[in-house]
């Protein structure tokens, strides 16, 4: 095992070389078989350990260009300002003005969170509602949640829901990945996850709504009320 000071240049050098990196080079480079040790090290510099990949792989804080949600992806590998899953989606719900639902989150990181979201639920460390036919993830502050909830109503019927802050730019996105995906049955939820992952977050009600308002509501799936996540 290398003393602190060699082991200090000896991982500072590994980062240098590459951004993230596994336990058994963290353990070649430190020359030590011992994960507490290996931890010790990387303790004083400050690191993360990524939330996908079941947290095979680590890189020091400073390192990640982390994006508006506090999200880096390097080589497909995901990390988080938070450290872990669970944090990050308690997060993101908490800071949501309409709340999360599964399939934005999923899009969003993209990992599976369908068991994370249950233990945050049964913890109460974020609340759930059913919207539409299907969860809702919001605050667990009751105020939060109801504000959370009031923006994520569906309208009454027949009128078209308000779109983001630039209508005209996600009505082309949309209907640009309708023209891109021509061979696939339209599905609203599929449009809102695919422009979620590049960073354009529509939601599902929007999407049908760009779907009605141009005549393609007809083609395109409904969302079965019995389908929950």
């Amino acid at each position: 095992m290398l003393g602190p000071e060699q082991s200090r240049q000896a991982l500072t050098r590994l980062f240098q070389r590459q951004s993230i990196t596994d336990l058994a080079t963290l353990s070649a480079a430190l020359e030590t078989s011992s994960r507490m040790s290996v931890f010790r090290r990387l303790s004083v510099l400050g690191y993360l350990s990524s939330y996908s990949h079941a947290g095979r792989y680590y890189t020091l804080r400073d390192i990640p260009r982390f994006d508006r949600d506090g999200l880096w992806r390097y080589q497909g590998v995901c990390f988080s300002r938070d450290g872990s899953l669970k944090a990050t989606v308690e997060r993101l719900v908490e800071q949501s003005d309409a709340g999360r639902t599964h399939a934005e989150l999923h899009a969003r990181l993209p990992v599976r969170v369908h068991n994370t979201l249950l233990d945050l639920v049964a913890g109460r460390h974020i609340g759930r509602e059913t919207v539409g036919g299907r969860y809702l993830y919001v605050s667990a502050n009751p105020a939060r949640a109801q504000s959370q909830l009031s923006l994520r109503q569906q309208p009454p019927a027949g009128v078209v829901p308000s779109l983001p802050e630039s209508p005209a730019a996600v009505v082309i996105e949309v209907l640009l990945d309708l023209v891109q995906s021509a061979r696939v049955r339209p599905d609203a939820d599929r449009v809102a996850e695919r422009l979620a992952a590049r960073g354009l977050p529509v939601t599902v009600d929007q999407v049908e709504a760009i779907f009605s308002r141009y005549g393609l509501k007809k083609t395109a799936s409904s969302r079965s009320p019995h389908w929950r996540s």
